[in-house]
């Protein structure tokens, strides 16, 4: 055998031994099961500040960001994002066309019929209002008759829409409810006054707050999993493995808390949930 061989895979021999399972698991990820061999691509929708969004200089940032970026330099790969609407990430893991949808894609029992699914931490919806909140919104029964902007397609637009029409059912007024296609729009039309009431995930309505330009009149609304998707098991399990290295080792910790963004319970490992899984 010739000697460069032999130092490298002496050299693969150290990295297995020095990271673990990971590293032997980012040996076997090749194209198939990868997009493209070498890399994770990933969609995300960088609408959603802390978690993901484009800051003035063009650059992604934001939790899920640099969780992706921790998981593919675990699994020696390159992180090649694709930053789209929500409403194409399901078709597109569907088609192909990325490995996985880093963002905070809710599960639901329908979708692990069709995709694997690692619920990875938890959100709720908030009701954001104007400053001083001058319309004393409390509950969302409140916004009865008023205007209320979502970003369309996701978690929240289906959950503010359920309980419009809970309300409506029970006697109240309908909301009006104004879609956008980014939650900064969404909260520039409250700015402006054109909508009473912003529907948006906890963290980013606490990310609003936090700039001192709206407050949150309710928030833990609808709490459920959110959760990292994948079109192929064997990287979904990939990434499963280097997540619970990353809860074990701190890192998960440490990068949910800088974001704010709320954990899983400590008590048990994450899960896959997939077609063919429990």
């Amino acid at each position: 055998m010739r000697p460069k061989l032999l130092g490298l895979i002496a050299v693969v021999g150290a990295f297995s031994l020095l990271w673990g399972l990971p590293v032997l698991q980012a040996a076997q990820l090749s194209s198939p099961p990868l997009i493209k061999a070498g890399e994770l691509t990933a969609a995300t929708n960088a609408t959603i500040p802390p978690y993901q969004f484009v800051d003035s200089a063009g650059k992604l940032q934001g939790m899920r960001i640099e969780l992706g970026e921790e998981i593919a330099k675990r699994l020696g790969l390159k992180m090649t994002w694709i930053n789209v609407g929500f409403e194409t990430h399901i078709p597109g893991l569907q088609g192909a066309r990325w490995d996985a949808s880093i963002t905070g894609m809710f599960f639901t029992p329908e979708r692990a019929k069709i995709l694997y699914m690692i619920p990875y931490e938890y959100q709720a919806v908030s009701i954001s209002v104007a400053k001083g909140n001058p319309l004393k919104i409390s509950s969302p029964s409140q916004l009865a008759g008023r205007r209320a902007a979502v970003e369309i397609g996701g978690y929240e637009y289906r959950q503010i829409t359920r309980i419009n029409e809970e309300q409506v059912k029970a006697g109240a007024k309908p909301m009006e409810i104004r879609t956008f296609s980014t939650f900064a729009d969404a909260y520039q039309a409250l700015r402006a006054g054109q909508v009473d009431a912003v529907v948006s995930v906890d963290v980013t309505a606490k990310f609003y707050q936090d700039r001192g330009e709206f407050e949150r009149a309710v928030s833990g609304l609808a709490g459920s999993p959110a959760t990292l998707a994948f079109r192929s098991k064997e990287v979904a399990s990939a990434v499963l493995t280097v997540l619970n290295d990353m809860r074990r080792d701190g890192t998960y910790d440490r990068l949910l808390d800088k974001w704010g963004a709320a954990k899983m319970a400590a008590d048990k490992p994450l899960e896959l949930k997939g077609p063919d899984l429990p």
